[in-house]
């Protein structure tokens, strides 16, 4: 085999390393006994390694870099043959031992960051689908609020504020074919903890209340419109502020909101 193919098979590089039998190691060494080229391009070979262990140092002392740096040049300052050695082995077997860690934390350190870009690509995709979910439930609020306003067929009542609340307002948007009622509630303050808005459909004479919903959420509803039961019969609607669930009759003495149909 020629220098330059023996040279380019390889065999130099797994010298180096201490990866050959202890027959293939003395066949490279008496090779480079013969031919200077060979023996050139084997000590060339230790340098890089040399040169390649310095970017090493979080693996390795000072101390102990400089000792085997100092050993493997000095080894080659002056010396044509080459014999394999145990110690020898050892340092090349602890280069290839940096090598492969080096391999393992870049590829640990690719793997962290794939996965910190996939957590953080995951994060912004449910982030964007939460916005998009809330814009589409305002925009489907927006469209039921508008329809509600501009159907001809509600009778529209206005509420006015009463003596527990006299800058209170409201409106009911009744249609007396399907009977279905909305209440525009965007002129009462938020209801205390524990208190919540009902709604009544009145008769006047006798004076019969009938609850027909509570406003509840409020705090969440942006749009202050709310769907409540349908409303039979009723010549007046009115708003108190009851304890959480509703009660029975109205309280007088909070009603915040009454207007007549």
């Amino acid at each position: 085999m020629e220098t330059k193919q023996y040279i380019e098979s390889g065999i130099l590089e797994l010298y180096v390393y201490g990866l050959l039998s202890e027959a293939e190691n003395l066949e490279v060494a008496e090779m480079a006994k013969k031919n200077p080229a060979i023996n050139d391009e084997i000590i060339a070979i230790e340098k890089a390694i040399v040169a390649l262990s310095s970017s090493f140092s979080p693996f390795h002392s000072v101390a102990n870099y400089e000792k085997i740096k100092a050993k493997l040049e000095l080894k080659h300052a002056d010396v044509i043959e080459l014999q394999p050695s145990r110690n020898w082995s050892q340092y090349m077997g602890w280069a290839a031992a940096i090598i492969l860690l080096l391999g393992i934390g870049y590829q640990y350190n690719q793997l962290d960051q794939t996965s910190n870009q996939v957590a953080t690509t995951t994060l912004e995709k449910v982030k964007l689908e939460k916005d998009l979910n809330a814009l589409q439930l305002k925009n489907k609020a927006n469209e039921t609020s508008l329809a509600v306003v501009r159907d001809s067929k509600n009778t529209v009542v206005a509420l006015g504020g009463q003596a527990a609340a006299p800058e209170s307002f409201a409106k009911v948007y009744w249609n007396k074919e399907t009977k279905v009622v909305y209440v525009d509630a965007a002129g009462l303050p938020e209801p205390p903890k524990g208190m919540v808005y009902q709604v009544w459909a009145l008769k006047l004479n006798p004076l019969t209340p009938t609850s027909i919903g509570l406003l509840e959420k409020f705090d969440v509803n942006n749009q202050k419109m709310f769907a409540v039961n349908n409303a039979e019969e009723a010549e007046a609607f009115g708003i108190t502020l009851e304890p959480a669930g509703g009660s029975i009759t109205p309280t007088m003495e909070q009603l915040y909101t009454l207007g007549k149909v």
